[in-house]
């Protein structure tokens, strides 16, 4: 619209702008209900095997975490096959590439990835949280408040065995294929035992689950190392697994350790990987 003088003026209508506004609402609206239901689908929660809920946080002394498959091979054949632990819990979780969360009142399946808690029969404050299933960047944070949040800190000291591929360490030495796999470690400052290994030289970092506990660790001030190992494979290799035993040393006595496992309850957690082409097939 225009004035006499030429000037142009915006023509106001309320009812137009009132549509505009509850069409905005409207779409705010679907969209937080969206956003709610994505994060209560993708949220984590600690399960227990037996039908009372744990009121409580367990009376844990030692938590080992393994997290990847060398790292939690070693657990099953090492030091969860010599007997002695029990499933006591499991985390339950849901992702793109992990769907536990479409039973979370069920336990996992033997041989399927997910989050399983053990405790030691003889002496219950030692625990494992074997974890095999995928954790999401969002879920990381969720996932070590739950967990560490289910055990009590008081005179707590918490231990991660993980894997990492060798491509991702850097070094201004040259690395042979004799020299992998191998150890290094890292630790918060409240830990004050030895470690088994040499640390991790910078400027390397690590990343995913073991970063978040790490981290949670050393805010909270809780005692803890982690030991990474790094290998050129990227499968279960009874090679990798055997490298963590030095760590496991110099963590508690009371995990015992199976120094020479049997070939069969090796092949029940290593797999051949068949090569399905080549340059010369």
């Amino acid at each position: 619209m225009a004035t006499f003088f030429g000037e142009v003026l915006s023509v106001y209508s309320r009812a137009v702008e009132e549509d505009e506004y509850d069409d905005m609402t409207k779409e705010n609206e679907e969209d937080e209900e969206i956003r709610r239901e994505i994060d209560e689908k993708r949220s984590v929660h600690v399960q227990w095997m037996n039908s009372q809920t744990h009121s409580e946080c367990l009376q844990c002394s030692d938590l080992i975490i393994s997290v990847g498959p060398n790292a939690c091979g070693f657990i099953s054949a090492y030091v969860l096959s010599s007997g002695g632990w029990s499933a006591v819990g499991w985390v339950s979780l849901w992702n793109e590439r992990s769907h536990g969360s479409s039973r979370p009142l069920t336990p996992p399946v033997s041989g399927e990835p997910a989050c399983v808690l053990y405790q030691q029969n003889q002496n219950p404050s030692v625990v494992i949280c074997q974890c095999t299933c995928y954790i999401a960047e969002d879920q990381l944070f969720q996932w070590t408040e739950k967990v560490l949040g289910c055990v009590q800190k008081r005179d707590l000291h918490v231990s991660v065995l993980s894997d990492c591929a060798v491509t991702e360490y850097k070094t201004l030495d040259y690395l042979s294929g004799s020299s992998t796999p191998f150890l290094r470690a890292l630790k918060t400052g409240t830990h004050t035992g030895r470690v088994a290994c040499p640390l991790l030289e910078q400027p390397n970092i690590i990343t995913g689950l073991p970063a978040a506990v790490l981290s949670h660790c050393q805010v909270q001030r809780i005692p803890a190392v982690l030991y990474q190992c790094y290998s050129d494979v990227t499968h279960p290799d009874s090679v990798t697994m055997e490298t963590y035993k030095p760590a496991l040393a110099c963590l508690s006595a009371a995990v015992k350790c199976d120094e020479c496992p049997s070939a069969e309850i090796l092949q029940k957690f290593t797999r051949v990987t068949e090569v399905q082409s080549n340059l010369y097939t």
